[in-house]
């Protein structure tokens, strides 16, 4: 195919994750759906044939400028320790450390995709004291910088695109790509972070199953229970930006659906809250991280006046592990 998307894959420090969800992307065949969009996957470590000598010609060739690399994908954290060596990861059979080969390809790509939250911003590899020195492609938390340096930019003129999340959807990498294999993603379309807009102006709340609960504030206070997890276990999916819940993860899961509170996993220094992942930290009783756009005392007199009218079935389902309220046979009226 004459306008083919090359596209390169590189795992630097990370787990692995973002691959394994990849491949659960919503597709019979993920890379026949990909082919048939014009993605032609040049070079993935897990997943290519081509290892040792046959995968460092890959690179050389796109490093050199033979074959024509229009997105580098690099997934994990780029680790720059020691002493900025950054030979805590040496890309094996070459010689040379991982960032130094980022650092090449990213010199030559027209797009630069961080894949995943580590790639994105450092994430969990970059926890706690960070001994490798681990940040992400351009930002290192939430201030831009990383490894490529806050003024990168790659030939199309793009900064590096943020498929955050850990793991990151499969949708939104498979969605990215086929975005700019259509030549339709510019700068307008990455938030203030740089993720792709499609998926981050959204927020984990809409379309979570427990969306009942939040609005009478029943809340749950231990895991199994079916409330709102919001005031006491943690959930900040009224905060995080994603359509976790809109856009389900192999057709039919997500974090809440599975009974764990979302812990904002696309947002800049998730890994570090500073508290337990399913603990709400209060003051006066009253959660610190409240809903995106909502004023304290907006939600504190609407808090109250919820639970005031909270009706029973809700109350008590809120703290059960299964409805043992159903809800009332009444008729509505209507004709």
């Amino acid at each position: 195919m004459a306008n083919e998307l090359n596209v390169l894959w590189l795992q630097s420090g990370g787990c692995g994750g973002c691959t394994m969800s990849w491949l659960c992307a919503d597709s019979r065949n993920l890379f026949e759906s990909l082919r048939a969009a014009g993605i032609e996957l040049l070079w993935h470590p897990a997943l290519s044939e081509q290892t040792g000598a046959e995968a460092l010609e890959i690179l050389r060739r796109c490093a050199g400028g033979e074959t024509r690399l229009d997105v580098l994908c690099v997934e994990g954290s780029l680790l720059r320790g020691p002493n900025g060596s950054g030979r805590f990861h040496m890309l094996s059979g070459s010689g040379e450390p991982m960032i130094h080969w980022v650092k090449r390809l990213a010199a030559v790509a027209r797009h630069t995709v961080a894949v995943g939250t580590c790639a994105a911003y450092g994430g969990i590899t970059a926890a706690g004291d960070n001994p490798s020195d681990a940040c992400g492609l351009q930002y290192e938390g939430e201030l831009q910088g990383g490894l490529l340096g806050a003024g990168y930019r790659a030939g199309a003129g793009l900064p590096v695109i943020n498929v955050a999340g850990c793991p990151t959807h499969p949708g939104w990498v498979v969605d990215t790509l086929m975005t700019l294999a259509l030549g339709d993603l510019a700068e307008k379309d990455l938030d203030s972070l740089g993720r792709p807009r499609f998926y981050a102006d959204h927020l984990v709340h809409h379309g979570c199953p427990r969306n009942e609960y939040y609005e009478f504030k029943a809340s749950a206070h231990k895991p199994s229970d079916l409330g709102c997890m919001m005031e006491n276990l943690g959930c900040k999916g009224t905060q995080a930006h994603a359509d976790c819940n809109t856009r389900l993860w192999n057709g039919s899961g997500s974090c809440l659906r599975g009974g764990y509170p979302c812990i904002s996993c696309t947002e800049p220094g998730f890994e570090e809250p500073g508290h337990p992942f399913a603990m709400t930290p209060k003051v006066a009783g009253i959660p610190i991280a409240l809903p995106t756009d909502m004023p304290k005392a907006w939600f504190v007199a609407l808090a109250a006046l919820s639970k005031s009218a909270t009706p029973r079935r809700v109350r008590e389902n809120a703290i059960a592990d299964h409805p043992v309220v159903k809800p009332a046979v009444r008729r509505t009226g209507l004709k």
